[in-house]
């Protein structure tokens, strides 16, 4: 929770528009595979599934560059996967469906 806390000033100063976290409170464990078994959860762990909205995809990369101190993929740090989406619709369009 601390370094979460500590990331989103950091990435409000770089411009995220929004931060989302969620917090796994029924997020099974699987056979085959599983998002606890992807990220080696520990028993007295959790998987949490989050998400930064950038404005843009340039402003995300500057960002990302500048969080790992010149490296834009440097995985140091708890196990997590970092993937760019573009958004196609907003949350809004979709309770109009």
């Amino acid at each position: 929770m601390q370094h979460a806390q500590h990331v989103s000033g950091f990435f409000k100063e770089c411009g995220v528009l929004q931060q989302v976290e969620c917090w796994g409170d029924d997020v099974p464990q699987g056979k085959l595979t599983s998002q606890p078994m992807a990220v080696q959860c520990k028993p007295d762990e959790t998987v949490v599934l989050s998400w930064l909205v950038w404005p843009s995809r340039e402003v995300r990369d500057e960002a990302m560059v500048d969080a790992n101190h010149g490296d834009a993929k440097n995985d140091d740090g708890p196990a997590h996967a970092e993937h760019g989406h573009a958004v196609r619709r907003s949350p809004d369009d979709l309770w109009r469906v």
